[in-house]
């Protein structure tokens, strides 16, 4: 049987803790499982298939890892005073844990259990919200990244013999560790959508960053500038991503949904809602279906309003990979809410929108040259467009 959404949960993934105080709360995780359940989507209707993972392998860590990060992780997580600054363990942004092996091991094992249900046909779409771990680079941590769980589960699509895949990037920070890892390779085309790293982490993903030599064209960035609301962060994702998608034709669609960049995340500067980033995880399920007969692998990503954005946004992620969307003026269930307000001390959000009307500007109604978003854009499109066969004016 052929399930529609196979999603990736159990509390065992919550053991991805970097202590009290750190930003990736795990709670952030706990209260989108909890929303999702009061919602009825992890209810048996086959349509949802809810299972956890176990730890991966060395063997499957080294897709994407040196061994010698990996033997370093390792010994981090057995004696946390260990850890090695030079390989980002132990940092402030990645301070070591006792068990941070086998809770990162098994947030790859969810990525790459989801990307080999839907390429193997078992499962149409694949959801992991605990991952998205995308700072994460071959050889060290980074960004509250531990293993690249994405780009482990790109290795295992290619190893199962996909030919080409598609990853889209909507983290208000750059997708800087999955861009490096398949720098070279042609058969991956990395998209990021992010606020520019002249103001916000890793600081990097600029219009003229395109791929190694082998694989120009292969590496896509629009950098918006701080600020940045709906309608000028969704008028950047549909002018780019859609035509570029199209034009490369992948057999998977692999994306990251980072929430933070939501005008409440304490982490950034840009002001998307709720409503414009269900919207484009709506885009980018339609394309999963028009280009890669609907095979679609998504993750979770940032997210640090643990309580107003990144449940009620991953919720909505879940609901659109199940075929079962939620309406954006759906009340939040009030257990939900109660469990908040016992745990926290605050009020939940009422409603399961910000109240927002998502809407943008078509790119074919014209490019303001004296709009920071469409100077943005046009660096993007004018940089990587005619490398896939496409007039970055007039496509």
């Amino acid at each position: 049987m052929v399930v529609q959404a196979r999603v990736i949960w159990d509390e065992a993934f919550a053991a991805y803790d970097f202590g009290p105080g750190h930003p990736m709360a795990p709670i952030r995780l706990d209260l989108t499982a909890r929303l999702c359940r009061e919602l009825g989507l992890f209810d048996d209707r086959g349509l949802v298939e809810v299972v956890g993972a176990e730890p991966a392998d060395d063997a499957l860590l080294t897709t994407v890892h040196d061994p010698e990060y990996v033997a370093a992780v390792r010994a981090a997580s057995a004696d946390p005073r260990s850890a090695d600054p030079a390989r980002g363990l132990g940092t402030e942004d990645d301070p070591a844990f006792r068990g941070m092996h086998e809770a990162s091991a098994r947030v790859v094992a969810g990525t790459v259990d989801i990307a080999r249900a839907v390429c193997a046909g078992t499962a149409v779409h694949g959801v992991n919200f605990c991952g998205g771990l995308h700072h994460a680079m071959p050889d060290r941590a980074s960004g509250f990244c531990v293993y690249n769980d994405v780009a482990a589960g790109i290795r295992a699509l290619l190893a199962a013999g996909a030919s080409r895949v598609a990853y889209v990037d909507v983290d208000v920070h750059h997708g800087d560790g999955v861009e490096r890892i398949f720098w070279d390779e042609p058969r991956v085309l990395t998209v990021s959508v992010h606020e520019s790293g002249r103001a916000l982490f890793p600081g990097t993903g600029f219009a003229d960053d395109l791929g190694g030599r082998s694989a120009e064209g292969a590496a896509v960035n629009v950098a918006l500038p701080p600020g940045t609301g709906d309608a000028g962060w969704l008028r950047a994702v549909h002018s780019v991503v859609p035509p570029l998608v199209r034009a490369f034709r992948p057999d998977v669609l692999v994306t990251q949904h980072g929430c933070d960049s939501h005008v409440l995340d304490p982490l950034a500067h840009l002001a998307v809602s709720v409503d414009a980033q269900r919207m484009v995880q709506s885009t980018l399920h339609d394309l999963a279906h028009e280009v890669c007969a609907g095979r679609w692998v998504a993750t979770g990503g940032g997210g640090y309003e643990v309580v107003d954005v990144v449940p009620r946004a991953w919720a909505h992620l879940v609901g659109i990979a199940s075929h079962q969307p939620i309406p954006p003026e759906t009340q939040v269930p009030g257990a939900w809410r109660d469990h908040v307000s016992h745990l926290l001390g605050r009020p939940g959000p009422a409603r399961m929108t910000d109240g927002a009307t998502p809407w943008w500007r078509s790119w074919e109604v014209g490019y303001d040259p004296n709009d920071a978003v469409d100077r943005a854009v046009m660096a993007t499109r004018k940089a990587v467009f005619p490398l896939h066969g496409l007039d970055p004016w007039f496509d």
